[in-house]
């Protein structure tokens, strides 16, 4: 039967990819994928074949993926941190609709909350909520209000794409949403360029992220009204000592 793995490949470095993700990326024959995500194994996979394609054609990708495994490769389609999460793992299933082949295998990576919350400290010991604020997919009405819901319920909050050059103000919004709910003092932080070449992390003030100039390679992190700074580390606790 035809192979087909959607591979999640954590931040981008090989210290933080699964074991399972390599070796499904040494069996596959061909490697496809977002340039950027597929320069990131490129150099460690030399004897692939490598197929890509640019931002907003995830479509065209899976089917690309689908097609290529359809001939008999076997074939790894990566996405940066989770192929579920945020990933390509959902629409490939879509795409293949009701049909038996080729076998899809669905492996694991390393999400930015996950790693970007190991990089800050530990702000989501406890519950929390994972919202994107890209409305290229999803309607900023519905992203406002799973932001209101979220503070709300005093949840810790990761949030992906936080701004890029055609959203630069939607970190701005989402602050300014959160705080309608939120004290402005909040503990936040950011991690940028998780497990790749300029990482870095910084901490605020919920009112101080509202100005934060964050890009596509950021993760923000928002804590809930029992996090705090431990020794320059962001720490949400989960109740195991009165501390």
């Amino acid at each position: 039967m035809s192979k087909l793995y959607v591979v999640g490949i954590g931040p981008g470095n090989y210290e933080n990819m699964t074991v399972r993700a390599d070796e499904a990326l040494k069996s596959a024959d061909a490697i496809i994928g977002y340039h950027v995500y597929v320069d990131l194994v490129r150099g460690r996979y030399p004897d692939k074949e490598y197929l890509v394609t640019p931002m907003t054609r995830e479509a065209e990708r899976c089917q690309m993926a689908l097609d290529e495994a359809k001939k008999g490769k076997t074939v790894a389609l990566v996405c940066s941190g989770d192929s579920g999460i945020y990933g390509m793992a959902g629409l490939c299933f879509e795409l293949r609709g009701e049909e038996a082949e080729p076998d899809i295998e669905v492996v694991p990576g390393l999400t930015a909350a996950c790693s970007g919350a190991a990089l800050l400290g530990a702000p989501l010991t406890h519950d929390f909520a994972v919202i994107s604020l890209s409305d290229r997919l999803t309607e900023w009405a519905l992203i406002e209000k799973r932001l209101t819901l979220a503070a709300e319920a005093d949840l810790s909050i990761a949030l992906y794409n936080p701004a890029s050059h055609g959203r630069p103000e939607h970190l701005k919004k989402a602050c300014e949403i959160l705080m309608k709910i939120l004290p402005g003092d909040r503990v936040c932080g950011v991690a940028r360029n998780i497990g790749r070449e300029g990482e870095e992390r910084f901490f605020m003030s919920l009112s101080e992220l509202a100005s934060f100039p964050a890009d596509m390679f950021s993760t923000v992190f928002i804590g809930n009204s029992s996090t705090k700074m431990i020794n320059s580390n962001m720490v949400t606790p989960r109740g195991y000592r009165n501390v």
